[in-house]
């Protein structure tokens, strides 16, 4: 399970905890969270199945603004994402986007790293914190 840009880590956790777990790591670092979007409760308003899929979207402006001063662009990507999902073997995966990966999409400079580093060292530490035993 890979995709270009896409980082992807299998959860020790269920869904719901590993959502629980990743919301608690992102209030406990003071980000604000801006958005759940819960796909699969979407999908059945809809009439139609979908296994666990949640979004939350989080940050805050001191590490995207540097970031959108330098390459407005980059906002389409913005604030960071993690996706929260079941797969069908009923594993639990956490993924989010390298923020390398957007530095490059987006077409920012080494001027960009020190921002970059900062950024993917957090969704590292949320990450891990969220699907890790512990």
């Amino acid at each position: 399970m890979t995709s270009e840009g896409l980082i992807t880590l299998k959860s020790a956790h269920g869904p719901a905890d590993t959502l629980a777990r990743l919301e608690a790591a992102i209030k406990a670092r003071g980000l604000t969270l801006f958005a759940h979007i819960d796909h699969a409760a979407g999908a059945r308003e809809a009439g139609l199945p979908l296994r666990p899929t949640d979004v939350l979207l989080f940050g805050n402006a001191r590490g995207g603004t540097p970031l959108m001063q330098a390459q407005q662009t980059i906002g389409i990507d913005l604030p960071l994402k993690a996706l929260i999902f079941e797969d069908g073997e009923g594993s639990t995966w956490l993924a989010y986007n390298d923020p390398h990966w957007l530095a490059r999409r987006h077409g920012l400079g080494p001027e960009a790293e020190p921002v970059l580093g900062g950024l993917s060292r957090l969704l590292e530490a949320l990450a891990q914190g969220a699907t890790a035993t512990a």
